[in-house]
């Protein structure tokens, strides 16, 4: 495993996202003195916060899984995930609808799953469900160990006996087909699959390998923070504090100075300047290539779609829903076809919608309700022909509102107490390369060794972290990252 070479005791980290805030925790256990700065006022970069008249959002993810990675970075300093947050399990999952009105709970308890499989779909389906469970769940154990947990230098690395194991699985056959092999009706086919969306792929192009998703969504359980998603950088941070990190909020960096190919110091817009052994970059990857570091020839990157957001504050309940709920369109391969190919809006758009409130009412004021409403849609690369600074919010938004009074959301337009519309452009001026959150697509060659790697081929001591370089995107992939980093700069672990 390549490392940082010469001294590594003063390390800045950039940027207090999750990856940030776990790579400052894992240095901190072992002694380096961090200085982290963050140019917002409060920690979590994408997992941020948003209030509006007493209604509190979360501004990036909503679904959490694989807390246990939150305490292993809570653990660097000795600390305990039940300390610093209270977890609270979902049941269910999700609860999917479906166009021919039928609705599925996706329940992370095997047994009741299967029963549940069996009442919408019957027990042929529910039979390919245990099978499915058994095959994700082996491609987990294949997977983590020697290819998401660990730090890759390159395509040599990929050369382990669980590479032979994962071939053998037919986990680099399309997912699509390899979710055929066990589900027959399109209702389970399209819930344990959609999640290929995560990586930035349509179901019929992405790889079989990114069942896991839908293994950790599904089986290994969906929990929600009390206080929202925010509750984790927040909590990553007090630990972080309270074990010697500098976190310097409201501080934004304008430049790594170099010399010698080696990072020497940061710069702040304030005109200080930071001497670092060590530069840790949270930033969007694309972003801090481009304006952080010396010029160099960026490497052209397809990027996921991106997707429309509606916060919205609400005086209107609905006892039916689950605190995840997806609303499944008609079409399915054509709306990704529209979204990834084409670069339009879904012409029948499947949609998130999460209720927050219905788990912590503490979140909205007293008989108020969040509503936190996604839509995919093109990135910016791709979706040239869309103008999200004109008056496509406020159209888009009209529509996706009259979407779900027609899906069952009866009265949702006139509950509306507070709106909030993101779009591609506001991810793009919050400094995410084609204005997606989601980084780049998880493609065969921006994946595993392929995928922008972690330490700078230039400059000897600059790291990155976070969903643009190894492993990837989602919660759990960047809290990885922010371990794999800290390895870079340790020396330990991040190496089989």
């Amino acid at each position: 495993m390549r490392t940082v070479t010469g001294a590594t005791e003063r390390v800045v980290v950039v940027g207090a996202g999750l990856g940030g805030l776990a790579c400052a925790l894992h240095l901190a256990g072992t002694g380096r003195q961090v200085t982290l700065l963050e140019r917002e006022s409060v920690p979590g970069g994408r997992a941020g916060r948003r209030v509006v008249d007493g209604y509190e959002f979360d501004t990036g993810p909503t679904v959490l899984t694989m807390p246990e990675l939150i305490d292993e970075a809570l653990s660097a300093v000795g600390e305990k995930l039940s300390d610093w947050l209270e977890l609270i399990p979902l049941e269910p999952a999700y609860r999917a609808y479906y166009p021919d009105g039928s609705t599925l709970d996706v329940i992370t308890d095997t047994s009741r799953m299967a029963a549940e499989v069996s009442r919408v779909c019957g027990p042929r389906e529910a039979d390919g469900y245990l099978r499915f469970v058994d095959y994700a769940r082996r491609l987990w154990q294949l997977e983590r160990t020697d290819f998401i947990d660990r730090n890759l230098d390159g395509p040599r690395d990929l050369l382990t006996v669980n590479l032979l194991r994962l071939l053998a699985a037919g986990a680099f056959r399309r997912m699509q087909t390899k979710i055929g092999q066990f589900f027959a009706d399109p209702r389970t086919r399209r819930i344990f699959s959609f999640q290929a969306m995560y990586a930035g792929l349509a179901p019929h192009d992405a790889l079989a390998i990114y069942a896991v998703i839908a293994y950790l969504d599904s089986v290994a359980g969906v929990s929600f923070p009390r206080g929202g998603m925010h509750a984790v950088p927040r909590a990553l941070a007090g630990a972080a504090e309270k074990h010697g990190v500098r976190i310097r909020y409201g501080t934004t960096v304008t430049r790594v100075e170099t010399a010698g190919g080696r990072a020497r110091a940061v710069l702040t817009a304030d005109h200080d300047r930071i001497p670092a052994d060590v530069v840790v970059l949270n930033p969007d990857l694309p972003i801090a290539y481009r304006d952080l570091l010396p010029a160099s020839r960026a490497r052209r990157l397809r990027y996921s779609p991106s997707c429309v957001v509606l916060h919205i504050g609400s005086r209107q309940g609905y006892q039916r829903i689950a605190h995840h709920n997806i609303h499944f369109g008609r079409l399915w391969k054509g709306t990704f076809d529209e979204v990834i190919r084409r670069g339009e809006l879904m012409s029948d758009p499947s949609l998130l919608v999460t209720n927050p409130s219905r788990t912590d009412p503490a979140v909205a004021p007293t008989d108020g309700h969040t509503y936190y409403v996604l839509a995919p849609v093109p990135n910016l690369a791709r979706g040239t022909g869309l103008d999200w600074r004109g008056e496509l919010p406020r159209w888009y938004a009209d529509e996706l509102i009259a979407t779900l009074e027609e899906r069952g959301y009866r009265g949702f337009a006139d509950g509306v107490a507070v709106r909030q519309v993101v779009t591609p452009a506001d991810w793009a001026d919050a400094g995410m390369a084609a204005g997606t959150p989601f980084a780049a697509a998880h493609s065969l060659f921006q994946t595993g060794p392929f995928r922008p790697g972690n330490l700078h081929p230039g400059l000897d001591n600059v790291v990155f972290v976070g969903s643009g370089t190894q492993p990837g995107v989602g919660v759990p992939m960047v809290l990885i990252s922010g371990k794999l980093a800290a390895s870079r700069i340790t020396g330990a672990g991040g190496a089989r």
